[in-house]
């Protein structure tokens, strides 16, 4: 090994560039195992974000079965999720462009053909109803425009084209809709405004008819202040779900009538229902199920003894695992670590040996360029403690002065009801392979950690999540790992709302970078999709009953608490958080005389998908620092227009 380099935090030149985190790139989910193959979606930042199914074959060849133009993407709830089933070798999913669903004949070719009619309506979540050949899927309507979208449970006709025949409505939202193995009960989920699916939900049961339609519905679990997730139909006619009735997401059974829980303990085995389509267990015979859980932001594979209610981890290499299905004697997943970026992996439960069939890239980088996070809890408001994944400056190449600490980059996820993962990133390696130490907080409102800790941010949004980011840079600076005086914050969506209250409403940071984020949280009340229009009734207060709340807030109304430098991403054609949140917090920091960058993307939108865009915000953002905290850049980027820069700084 080479002598390595003094040279400066942050300025180091790292193979991990954004060509790296890009290229030959792509997002991996939903495996499902049909007749021998395996299917999955992949997202493909190199072919302007478009998902495609690919299907493996038994013998291992693996085929695009959606073809361009066609994007298996749904916009059901605007974050989609449950595009796609398949059924005896046939593909039906949602096509983005115009959201119809086609079905594609594997068997045979891979010719598209619609079967729902031209209109303005979604679909999502659909199950096969066999014994009426018939999706029953999640349909949002949209044609009235002058009115919030419609949201039901509908039975399509596979054999024509046709919008569907409804069968339960009446509800502000619908999902996961579930056939009995003998075809003649119909489960699904079910909630009102305010709530999100996490908030509160209802499970309900019903029978069919025998013109297929259904009869005697009735609410089985789940309700106020209850959560349910994943119902599911066992093939002895059990109908299986998780709930947080406990306070944690626990798996129970209903069976004759009754409710028994299978394994309480203080663990999260479901996940905050933000798309459709996510699954944390499956069924490997009738007396076992195989399950993934949560344990302080890390996820482990299980298999739980339905009768003995006993649970035994299984040892695998991943500390995230998702997607999980069952089938034949093996499970099918998304696994990664801090190590391994996200891979499909089939696993035998026999043997517990371990197949990769797809990785999010072929590319390899030397783990001497790795930095591999370590689990933090910090004390926080409120003598409460909060949760992190902390990753120190790595590169085999480069140390820096003596006596230098280095600039923090602390990341705010989105949601705000999510979390983040110590899954391997390259983003965040292009950071600390440049030699910035990176936070990523799982700041309280975050899953994983029980409803309490998640509830922490009611009404506490704006306040709690910006408490906790603060506070996790000011332990890693008290422990010496992080400079004081080169602190950055960043984060997307929800994460953009923290990181411009962060600046706004303390005096910690010297830089910041929004995401799409909220500026203004007024406007986002007024003006967001149906999914998350009430949300904000739990995160801050009734609107406009509280609008005092909302202004108080709202970073664009403190712009005179706000006086370090900001960057701001923006897709043009976000529908969650309009382009004018960010456009009005550029021309108030305009006016302010505070160094500002805006960096807008035609075409993008909730999310960025495209490999230019994310290359172009990752390196401007990291030039927009080099800018700020005054260290040389090793890497040929594109300057970025920061306005107002040389008069602050």
């Amino acid at each position: 090994m080479t002598e390595k380099q003094t040279a400066t935090y942050g300025s180091w030149l790292s193979p991990i560039t954004s060509d790296l985190v890009v290229t030959g790139t792509v997002r991996l989910k939903t495996p499902v195992y049909n007749r021998g193959n395996i299917y999955w979606n992949e997202m493909r930042p190199n072919e302007a974000g478009r998902n495609v199914i690919v299907k493996m074959h038994a013998n291992g060849d693996i085929l695009d079965v959606v073809l361009p133009p066609f994007n298996a993407r749904t916009r059901v709830h605007e974050y989609g999720g449950g595009e796609f089933l398949v059924v005896e070798g046939i593909v039906y999913f949602s096509n983005f462009s115009d959201q119809r669903i086609y079905k594609i004949d594997t068997n045979n070719s891979l010719s598209a053909q619609a079967i729902t009619a031209a209109g303005n309506f979604y679909y999502a979540d659909a199950c096969f109803d066999k014994s009426r050949s018939r999706l029953i899927c999640v349909q949002e309507d949209h044609t009235n425009s002058d009115q919030e979208a419609v949201n039901s449970i509908v039975a399509i006709d596979i054999t024509k084209e046709n919008n569907g025949k409804v069968l339960v409505s009446g509800n502000d939202f619908y999902s996961s809709p579930q056939i009995s193995s003998d075809g003649t009960k119909l489960a699904w989920l079910t909630w009102h405004h305010p709530n999100m699916p996490w908030d509160s939900t209802e499970l309900w049961v019903a029978e069919f008819d025998t013109d297929g339609s259904i009869k005697n519905s009735k609410q089985i679990a789940g309700g106020k202040n209850t959560s349910i997730f994943q119902p599911q139909w066992s093939k002895d006619e059990t109908l299986y779900f998780i709930s947080d009735q406990s306070g944690w997401s626990n798996l129970y059974a209903w069976q004759l009538g009754q409710i028994k829980p299978l394994y309480e303990k203080n663990l999260d085995f479901g996940l905050p229902q933000w798309v459709f389509g996510m699954r944390t267990y499956d069924f490997a015979s009738d007396k076992e199920i195989v399950c993934t859980y949560t344990e302080k932001g890390v996820w482990y594979l299980a298999r739980l003894d339905i009768n003995a209610k006993t649970l035994k981890t299984l040892e695998v290499p991943y500390t995230e695992i998702s997607d999980l299905r069952v089938a034949d004697g093996k499970a099918f997943f998304v696994g990664g670590s801090p190590t391994r970026l996200r891979e499909i992996v089939q696993l035998d439960l026999s043997s517990c040996e371990t197949k990769i069939l797809k990785r999010t890239s072929e590319l390899s980088v030397d783990r001497e360029y790795l930095s591999v996070p370590e689990t933090i809890e910090f004390p926080t408001e409120n003598n409460l403690t909060a949760h992190a994944f902390y990753y120190p400056p790595k590169n085999r190449d480069y140390q820096a002065y003596s006596r230098e600490c280095p600039p923090l980059l602390v990341k705010s996820h989105g949601g705000p009801t999510a979390a983040t993962s110590s899954v391997l990133s390259l983003t965040i390696q292009y950071w600390t392979s440049r030699g910035f130490a990176v936070l990523d907080v799982n700041y309280g409102g975050s899953t994983g950690y029980g409803r309490v800790y998640r509830e922490r941010l009611n009404n506490n949004w704006g306040i709690v999540d910006v408490d906790d980011c603060v506070n996790g840079a000011k332990y890693l600076v008290s422990q010496n790992k992080a400079d004081v005086k080169r602190l950055a914050i960043d984060g997307g969506s929800a994460g953009g709302y923290t990181t411009l209250c962060v600046l706004a409403f303390r005096d910690y940071f010297q830089a910041g970078a929004s995401y799409y984020g909220v500026s203004d949280l007024k406007a986002l009340a007024e003006d967001t999709h149906k999914f998350e229009s009430r949300y904000l009734d739990n995160l801050i207060g009734p609107y406009p009953e509280r609008k005092d709340l909302y202004n108080e807030r709202s970073p664009i109304n403190h712009v005179e608490g706000l006086s370090c430098p900001v960057i701001l991403f923006q897709g043009l054609e976000d529908k969650v958080v309009p382009p004018n949140q960010a456009e009005k917090m550029l021309e108030a920091l305009r006016e302010k005389k505070i160094p500002i960058a805006y960096v807008p993307f035609e075409g993008e939108q909730h999310g960025f998908r495209r490999a230019e865009n994310i290359k172009r915000s990752l390196e401007a953002e990291y030039y927009f620092y080099g800018q700020i905290f005054k260290f040389s850049i090793a890497d040929k980027i594109e300057p970025v227009e920061i306005e107002n820069l040389t008069k602050s700084l």
